[in-house]
């Protein structure tokens, strides 16, 4: 059966999942990108640059694991881009150049239409504007039996949570404090929406924590 998972979702010590003020210098806000500086020496993420170098360990396993039977992804708009409001026009393309990360279907949660755009490497943006119960409803027809990755950010994992539509959970808390952002965890009761913690792997980068929801 197709599950709903957050994989590699990195968090602040005071729990943003990304900074403030996002924009084409900033894709991940103020700050945003120390959160991640665990996965960027892997090898799983070299390797979607074409490089054949990288860290190996259990960072490295994590970010390898994020990628195992997904078949589809989930985004909100602002992990497709720092564009706002009505399309303008339809110029941009995503953040990850010609051929992005994902090579499958990607369903990009918005409020305003804009036609599917498919990209090399076999990734496909939808544009979802009728909710998160339709988007998760086509990736999981798209997934097939693989599951469907939510990619973030933080507000659209929140709403998927609230939802009780999430299966599973791992979140890289790094060594970093940035104060303001888009916090994750406010007003969020992690047991009683289901989830418990199964994993706990410190790494010198982050702390990496697995939550699965109970069935």
């Amino acid at each position: 059966m197709s599950r709903l998972r957050v994989n590699c979702f990195s968090l602040s010590l005071d729990g943003f999942g990304a900074g403030p003020n996002q924009n084409l210098e900033n894709p991940m806000g103020v700050g945003g990108m120390d959160l991640h500086q665990w996965v960027f020496p892997t090898r799983t993420f070299q390797k979607m640059f074409g490089k054949e170098d990288g860290t190996t360990g259990p960072d490295d396993d994590f970010a390898r694991r994020g990628f195992d039977n997904v078949g589809a992804w989930i985004l909100g708009r602002n992990m497709f881009g720092p564009v706002r409001g009505v399309w303008e026009d339809e110029s941009w393309k995503g953040w990850w150049g010609d051929n992005p990360p994902y090579h499958t279907d990607v369903f990009v949660l918005t409020h305003h239409a804009r036609k599917p755009i498919e990209m090399a490497g076999g990734t496909t943006f939808y544009f979802v504007t009728d909710g998160i119960h339709s988007a998760l409803k086509q990736a999981k027809a798209s997934a097939k039996d693989q599951d469907v990755r939510l990619g973030g950010g933080a507000n659209t994992i929140r709403q998927y949570l609230q939802a009780g539509l999430v299966d599973e959970m791992h979140v890289a808390v790094s060594p970093v404090v940035l104060g303001v952002g888009e916090h994750l965890w406010g007003g969020l009761n992690m047991p009683a929406l289901g989830f418990t913690q199964t994993e706990y792997v410190p790494t010198p980068a982050a702390a990496h924590y697995v939550l699965v929801k109970k069935s």
